[in-house]
């Protein structure tokens, strides 16, 4: 798998460190391939509401506002080096932010998404919006949301793997996880490292089946997902001092072994359902992204459809 070419890149004027175009131009540095879009969607209620205007004004108001803002990238992007790069700007008029990015994914088959995120200035830890919520399920596309920090050669990147399930659609996405994330480390100049949490055997089992042996139970359970997780080590040429494998839940172990690290990226997989599913997911998703302190690169499945196409 090839790094990313394609990039649509969100910009956020409140952000005044622009951390997601930081990190697009120093990808394009990188990669001569890439080609980059700023976007930004724009809305204010107030200049649809208003009744002083017609609706011709209200549309020559509204292009003044996308021409004003279309000005603004132009002297942020002064501020940065862009020679031999390939940047163009959208700006829409959207009340909905993440439906505006989705449609442009859609619209120009964009590969990689990079949004900057907010930062708990107690703890450095990420904090989601409602919007990154939004692009973490449904959009088509790998979402990378970037916190402030530089990416430094010789780095390290974990690919947060799922071994001990035998369905096929987690197997293929455990793959898709690991393709991107050595695509990114060749990039970058970083080293991959397998990362797996593995369940503890449930408390009342030894309970209501006395016979039960624990100690038993938990030393198969560990060894199957060493078993897994080596196989994939082979599979992908990692090798065993960089797979790591803990019991305990994804949203402690994932961010120990992000911190152990140092890690610059965390790659992970999600699976973008809808509904009461959604809900639980992003239960789990929330505590694992919540507690990283670094980048995180979200890989949908091969065969995800997105709700809003």
């Amino acid at each position: 798998m090839n790094s990313f070419n394609k990039l649509l890149v969100i910009l956020d004027p409140a952000d005044e460190h622009h951390k997601a175009l930081k990190r697009a131009l120093h990808m394009a540095r990188l990669n001569p391939d890439c080609k980059l879009t700023l976007f930004l969607s724009i809305y204010d209620f107030s200049y649809e509401m208003t009744t002083m205007l017609s609706s011709e004004e209200r549309d020559i108001m509204r292009s003044n506002l996308i021409a004003d803002r279309k000005a603004w990238i132009d002297d942020l992007l002064s501020q940065f080096d862009t020679d031999n790069m390939e940047i163009e700007k959208e700006v829409v008029w959207h009340n909905r932010p993440f439906e505006a990015i989705i449609e442009e994914v859609l619209k120009n088959n964009h590969e990689l998404l990079i949004k900057g995120t907010q930062v708990s200035p107690s703890f450095q830890n990420l904090l989601f919006t409602p919007t990154d919520w939004h692009l973490l399920r449904k959009a088509p596309c790998a979402v990378l949301l970037v916190k402030e920090h530089e990416w430094p050669s010789h780095g390290q990147i974990i690919a947060a793997v799922h071994t001990g399930s035998e369905e096929e659609h987690h197997q293929k996405l455990n793959k898709r996880i690991i393709e991107h994330a050595q695509a990114m480390s060749k990039t970058l100049d970083a080293s991959v490292h397998l990362v797996n949490a593995y369940p503890s055997a449930p408390v009342n089992i030894a309970v209501e089946i006395p016979e039960f042996d624990v100690t038993e139970y938990s030393d198969a359970l560990e060894q199957h997902h060493i078993n897994r997780m080596a196989a994939l080590g082979r599979e992908f040429g990692i090798s065993s001092h960089a797979q790591h494998l803990s019991q305990g839940l994804p949203e402690q172990v994932i961010p120990d072994f992000a911190k152990q690290l140092d890690a610059e990226l965390v790659v992970l997989g999600t699976i973008g359902r809808t509904g009461i599913s959604a809900a639980l997911l992003g239960n789990t998703a929330e505590h694992v992204l919540d507690q990283i302190n670094c980048d995180v690169l979200a890989i949908k499945p091969e065969d995800f459809k997105c709700p809003l196409a």
